[in-house]
């Protein structure tokens, strides 16, 4: 709690610093849109990693041993399903992105991902593995020694510890493109710039930039998520050329006043531009405590002429119940983000606790900002 307070304050202060420069924060066209055609995509196969020191899948995964059989057989190699032996050997995904522009013999990153019972692929080599697109066509081949950032011991007693995963790693550059995708950035003399995150005034303002370096009429938003500019004569066959002029235009964009919570770290991040109305807010803890002890049940002495009892185990239960402590507090009208960490800052709640409280300030229309949660 402590920690996000700080980082609340310490970002408060840049935006104050700002505010009190009196110059709205303007950003480059190449970092808040993209050229509608130069896009990334994504590749995906299937391989086996060699190499491994007994930590491949087993026979229970019948994919693993399939794949290697199939490899010795490309190879010349006869080999008896029954005499083969994996542990040595891991089936995996292989992921990639393809790169806008990217030619044949560009290499690229690729991720393997283990599919079977493999329990580490340190140390393993890639096998030379396809990628394909969504269009089933092969656009690049893998293959390389495997890093993984994790790691695993193990004792002789059975200990062991392990930190990250070992089941999943890269190879950097590992990837040859073995085919070009073709990309066409004017269709009818118009070129068109998609926003990353759409909004009216943005793409407003974006147009008004363009027009301002190009000249009238030359720029227009149908929607909030796509500029038109029609190619002037002067670049008329130079689209690398007005591309990089108009990637270097400074445009005012407009910050949507957000929340950020991820409920399974206890991380919150919020906006410069939140705000917070005054509010009253009463939060505490109810805790429900079940004891279970187990008493021993004995029998009386038995009567003569009849069956002698039996010892048996009866649970009794104790339930307590703690509401703690309900506390009202009020919340000031927040207009920064230092007001917004300062009231908050004063409720004293954990991440988890103040989650909670600002997802019941945005129902009760007291927090200005969206709310999003991961």
């Amino acid at each position: 709690m402590r920690r996000w307070f700080s980082f609340l304050v310490t970002l408060s202060v840049a935006f104050a610093v700002l505010s009190r420069s009196g110059t709205a924060r303007a950003d480059r066209l190449r970092d808040i849109a993209d050229v509608a055609g130069a896009r990334e995509n994504q590749l995906v196969g299937y391989g086996i990693v060699t190499g491994l020191a007994g930590t491949g899948d087993d026979s229970s995964v019948p994919f693993a041993g399939q794949s290697t059989l199939s490899l010795l057989r490309r190879l010349g190699i006869q080999v008896d399903p029954k005499q083969l032996r994996l542990k040595n050997v891991a089936a995996v995904i292989v992921t990639a992105t393809l790169p806008a522009f990217a030619k044949p013999g560009t290499k690229i990153d690729v991720t393997v991902s283990s599919i079977g019972n493999a329990k580490s692929l340190s140390g393993g080599t890639l096998i030379q593995s396809v990628l394909k697109g969504a269009d089933q066509k092969t656009y690049a081949v893998a293959q390389g020694g495997v890093l993984v950032g994790g790691f695993e011991a193990r004792g002789a007693s059975g200990s062991s510890t392990k930190s990250g995963s070992t089941t999943a790693g890269r190879v950097p550059e590992g990837a040859l493109v073995e085919r070009e995708v073709l990309t066409t950035l004017v269709e009818g003399g118009l070129l068109k710039w998609e926003l990353r995150t759409p909004g009216f005034a943005v793409a407003q303002r974006i147009a008004e930039a363009i027009e301002k370096k190009l000249g009238p009429g030359t720029a227009k938003a149908p929607d909030g998520g796509v500029v038109v500019v029609k190619v002037p004569a002067a670049y008329d066959g130079k689209v690398v050329e007005l591309v990089s002029v108009l990637e270097e235009l400074d445009v005012t964009v407009v910050r949507r006043a957000r929340v950020v919570i991820n409920e399974r770290t206890g991380t919150i991040v919020a906006g410069g531009d939140v705000r917070l109305s005054p509010a009253a807010v009463v939060h505490g803890s109810l805790t429900i405590v079940v004891k279970e002890t187990p008493t021993a049940s004995q029998p009386k002495a038995p009567v003569l002429g009849s069956a002698a009892g039996t010892t048996v185990v009866v649970p009794k239960s104790d339930v307590q119940v703690n509401e703690g402590n309900r506390n009202l507090a009020y919340v000031p009208g927040a207009a920064t983000l230092a007001d917004v960490a300062t009231a908050l800052g004063k409720l004293g709640l954990s991440p988890r606790e103040l989650t909670s409280v600002l997802q019941a300030l945005r129902g009760a229309g007291v927090l200005e900002a969206e709310l999003v949660i991961q």
